[in-house]
């Protein structure tokens, strides 16, 4: 489930998580009133997310309450066996976590809005239209990207660019908006399950050494598949009208296509802070932001130099447009642009990494993984996990069945990896990439929005599984 939602940590690729404390330290509370109180209450919250669209209660908030009244209860329950440091360690650890997912997601979102605010999606908007593509062709368009661009980029990102390109290109029409969002979730968590880099469930399996980074390869078609079958049929419920917005020249802002090339070197900074250095990627992504900090300094420096060629330029061809123009421009501001990420699907991030990382100290995850791994036959667990993903976040799930390390084959570390992976895509919240874009496209993708077409993307699950076993046989 792409991070999901609890960490939806889709996010590239953060490092290895420590979700609960030690086991041998952690206290029997599976059957106690405390345990079940924590399984209600956070089920209550749970609730309270899904109907957002009709209670208008933002998402955090539910969340948040749920964390900090499930943790209360750990700690007294902890305290009075005097063994609180045991609980204080696993809530460090789980503070570590989502602030490496804060840090990651916000240099990420600030890169984006700084995209915005530059003008590059209303430019390629102008593109997409004055190509006269319709509503099915942007589509397909933005979906094939997202594929193809999340085993790089990893999901969460893959998905919030596309879905801001979806924003500036549908004009009014809200339904198109939830289909091509629906359509990007899947795209994004489908193209991240077969790369280390897609997933951070990939990269757990990856990290723990289970799969080496060619032996992901076999799940590409699977994966394809994954996507291909849910796409081809809600394509068919795209209009084929074109939208309704009028085409017109887009000049981009100064510095936007350097902006462009300084992320692609951020993304590829977090990658070798991993890949060389095996440092977490958060690093490689804040060490990105400053390089964004010292361009916007270096805009703010020479603006006054370059409005004043400019106008110049514009005086002698006698262009009172281009003039008029001029007199609005804003310096680049790299705070202002933090200031518009998405702060509710931030927070939202953190009420679930803690209700789910208490869950976990609770010992009701490892208990679920053991039923699974000892009772069931390893393939069924593995389609479970894709399931339990969906409902409550594939990276405590993968961190469970890593703990346990079932002796399996390669065929199936590879179908449990892209089960997690892709059975996400199930609800809009049980994926990173859902998540934020519930946030990106707040009111027009919604939880019943995506809930309404589970069962065609239930379709494409069984599929990709059915795939995988059919052309990875030989790996069981």
């Amino acid at each position: 489930m792409k991070l999901h939602w609890s960490a939806l940590l889709a996010l590239l690729l953060l490092p290895f998580p420590t979700l609960a404390s030690t086991a041998h330290d952690t206290l029997p509370l599976t059957q106690s009133t405390i345990g079940y109180a924590a399984l209600l209450i956070f089920a209550m919250a749970y609730t309270l997310v899904m109907l957002e669209e009709y209670l208008q209660l933002r998402k955090s908030k539910p969340v948040l309450l749920a964390a900090g009244i499930i943790w209360a209860m750990i700690g007294y329950v902890y305290s009075q066996h005097d063994q609180i440091e045991v609980a204080k360690a696993a809530l460090e650890h789980n503070l570590l976590e989502y602030a490496e997912l804060l840090l990651f997601l916000l240099v990420a979102m600030t890169y984006i809005s700084a995209m915005e605010e530059r003008r590059l999606f209303d430019a390629l908007q102008a593109w997409m239209v004055g190509k006269g593509f319709n509503f099915r062709a942007l589509f397909w368009l933005t979906g094939i990207l997202a594929f193809f661009i999340s085993p790089i980029a990893d999901n969460l990102t893959t998905a919030l660019l596309m879905c801001a390109v979806v924003l500036k290109v549908a004009g009014n029409n809200p339904k198109f908006i939830n289909l091509a969002c629906i359509n990007i979730v899947i795209a994004a968590n489908a193209g991240g399950a077969f790369s280390p880099f897609g997933d951070i469930t990939t990269l757990m399996v990856w990290q723990a050494g289970h799969v080496s980074f060619a032996e992901f390869m076999p799940l590409f078609v699977p994966s394809l598949i994954n996507y291909i079958i849910p796409a081809f049929i809600m394509s068919l419920f795209v209009p084929n009208s074109k939208p309704n917005v009028v085409h017109e020249h887009i000049e981009l802002k100064r510095g936007a296509r350097r902006i462009v090339g300084l992320f692609i070197l951020t993304i590829a900074t977090a990658v070798a802070f991993h890949a060389v250095l095996h440092f977490p990627p958060v690093m490689g992504m804040m060490m990105g932001l400053a390089y964004l900090q010292f361009f916007g300094f270096f805009l703010r420096k020479t603006l006054k130099t370059s409005l004043h060629k400019k106008a110049a330029r514009a005086i002698a061809n006698r262009d009172d447009y281009a003039l008029k123009r001029l007199g609005s421009v804003v310096p680049f501001d790299v705070f202002r642009r933090v200031s518009h990420a998405e702060w509710d699907t931030l927070l939202f991030f953190y009420g679930v990494v803690m209700c789910v990382g208490g869950l976990s100290l609770l010992g009701y995850l490892s208990v679920i993984s053991e039923v699974m791994y000892t009772q069931w036959d390893p393939m069924w667990a593995n389609v479970m996990v894709g399931i339990l993903s969906a409902i409550v976040d594939n990276i405590p799930v993968m961190f469970a069945v890593l703990t346990m390390d079932p002796s399996m084959s390669m065929g199936n570390w590879l179908l449990v990896t892209l089960t997690a992976g892709v059975g996400g895509s199930l609800l809009s919240i049980g994926s990173a990439a859902g998540v934020a874009l519930m946030g990106a496209a707040h009111g027009k993708y919604t939880f019943f929005g995506h809930l309404k077409w589970m069962p065609v993307i239930a379709l494409g699950y069984i599929a990709s599984i059915v795939c995988h076993m059919a052309l990875n046989g030989g790996l069981f």
